[in-house]
């Protein structure tokens, strides 16, 4: 609204000006004289500034048949083109006088007048390469997707404009979800600009969301050759390609190629925690446990991870807990100051009912880095020294109210996935999932301000009603089960990274210590 007050301002003061000084000249004395074949003519001020206008204009008028003359003679003269070219110049000033108001429209938003101009400029130029490429950029602005793929579809149908069209009409596919489509069209696009980054990103992305592993190695490939891609990152994103071509391979019932892709992919990275837990199980099937080990310590000198301490497992599925804790120690003795290794340390002390050791190992996680599993392993550790009941329990409401602790997370969306995949289920994002704790909320869980009044109620009845607090030992602990001492070890050993989610599993996990030396008593 300033603006509009502005020029209405300007205006008012420019004829105002113009009012002013005609009056000036019609005051002055003087004026032009001029003599022409014995006559004397005497303009005024006034008439002398309209006569010079009027020469101006005269002259531009005379310059304009002049060039008219010329262009006939020359077409008498045999130049068929003389007269075209004579009236294209002027077509053509318009034409780009309209292309570049178009292009100016666009880049101020003003997606109908750029359209507006574009048709204009259409008229003029003939050039459907520049003006049919305004047009679909306008009508995309203005949001009638309808009008710019008609567009990109005659794009398409010229040889310069092709990669354009295609490209165009890609980005249309993929914003309505037309993902078979667009990935038609992006093979075309890389067909003709195999060097073309974005084609290259987009082709990537489809295929490895429609599992062909093998096509998006390619695409990989070329990424690589073409220097849009650093070596490293492409070793990476590679072996993720082959683990999760290995994966689909088991899935069909082809072991022996399946542990082929899953040995080359932990080749290929083996900071890749699934790609090295699934070739340590290939080497297992293949009765080479010490390629295994190794291939398991290397991995763990990397990043420990449940998953590695999984598999190290499977190595001897039968020992004994004091037995694996001795073949664990080879494993635990890299990387002894990572979390995941005091826990694993833990665990496995918790499994050969070494509870003054699970406490050595867990030292002050509780403390400084607790989650649910760190806090369920304290009340394991309380409940095999012989804690009292309200003390077990107030490890396991902590654990219910605490953090996860590490999980596969997202780092595009910070979406969370129960195991790793290669593509997120949420915003498909390639190779984007990393081991860390995802962002906590600030909102305490529903209910959680009952857990004191729980806890402590729990107490009253441990002091004053002998016959609640018989029944408490029958809920903490189960009927032991034949061979529950082989099952808790491998349990604990194998699936560490298991997070409790609810009070029952929690006091379930705690019971399994007590549980366990029943056998042992027995013998």
């Amino acid at each position: 609204m300033l603006w509009s007050l502005l020029k209405i301002v300007l205006f008012v003061a420019a004829v105002a000006g113009l009012t002013l000084g005609a009056g000036y000249l019609m005051e002055s004395q003087g004026g032009v004289q001029v003599t022409a074949g014995g006559m004397e003519f005497t303009l005024g001020p006034l008439q002398s500034v309209i006569a010079a206008i009027v020469l101006v204009f005269v002259l531009w008028v005379v310059f304009k048949l002049v060039s008219l003359l010329i262009a006939v003679l020359k077409f008498i003269n045999g130049d068929d083109t003389a007269l075209s070219r004579y009236f294209d110049r002027n077509r053509e000033r318009k034409g780009y006088q309209a292309m570049s108001e178009g292009l100016l429209a666009l880049a101020s938003g003003e997606g109908k007048l750029a359209m507006a101009k574009a048709q204009k400029a259409e008229r003029y130029l003939h050039k459907p390469a520049l003006t049919q490429l305004l047009t679909a950029q306008a009508a995309e602005m203005t949001g009638d997707s309808r009008k710019a793929e008609e567009v990109y579809k005659a794009l398409i149908t010229n040889e310069q404009t092709r990669f354009v069209g295609i490209r165009g009409m890609m980005k249309q596919k993929l914003a309505k979800g037309d993902t078979d489509t667009a990935l038609k069209l992006a093979e075309r696009a890389f067909a003709l600009k195999p060097k073309h980054e974005e084609i290259q990103d987009v082709l990537l992305q489809l295929q490895a969301s429609k599992h062909d592993w093998q096509g998006a190695r390619k695409t990989l490939s070329a990424k690589l050759k073409h220097g849009a891609l650093p070596r490293d990152v492409y070793r990476r994103r590679d072996a993720v390609l082959a683990l999760s071509e290995a994966k689909d391979i088991m899935d069909e019932d082809k072991p022996i190629e399946a542990r082929e892709a899953a040995i080359a992919a932990s080749k290929g990275s083996p900071d890749l925690i699934p790609g090295a837990a699934m070739a340590a199980r290939s080497y297992i099937a293949q009765d080479k446990p010490k390629l295994a080990t190794r291939l398991l310590k290397k991995a763990w000198s990397v990043q420990p991870h449940p998953d590695l301490a999984a598999a190290f497992a499977e190595i001897a599925p039968d020992e004994t807990p004091a037995a694996r804790m001795k073949r664990f120690g080879t494993l635990t003795s890299v990387n002894p100051g990572h979390r995941e290794t005091k826990l694993l340390k833990a665990e496995l002390a918790l499994a050969a009912e070494d509870f003054p050791e699970a406490r050595r190992a867990v030292g002050n996680l509780a403390e400084t880095d607790a989650d649910a599993r760190v806090l369920t392993v304290m009340a394991a550790i309380a409940k095999g020294e012989g804690a009292e009941e309200p003390v077990v329990r107030g490890w396991l409401a902590k654990a219910l109210l605490a953090p996860r602790g590490p999980q596969w997370v997202c780092d595009k969306c910070n979406h969370v996935h129960a195991e790793w995949v290669p593509v997120c289920g949420n915003c498909e994002g390639f190779d984007t999932l990393s081991w860390r704790t995802p962002p906590q909320s600030d909102v305490a869980p529903a209910g959680a301000e009952m857990l004191p009044l729980i806890i402590g109620s729990l107490e009253d009845r441990g002091k004053g009603a002998p016959e609640a607090a018989d029944e408490a030992p029958e809920v903490l602990t189960p009927t032991p089960k034949p061979g529950a001492e082989t099952e808790v070890s491998a349990e604990a050993a194998a699936d560490p990274k298991a997070d409790v989610p609810d009070a029952e599993t929690v006091e379930d996990t705690v019971a399994g210590g007590e549980s366990n030396r029943e056998p042992e008593k027995a013998k």
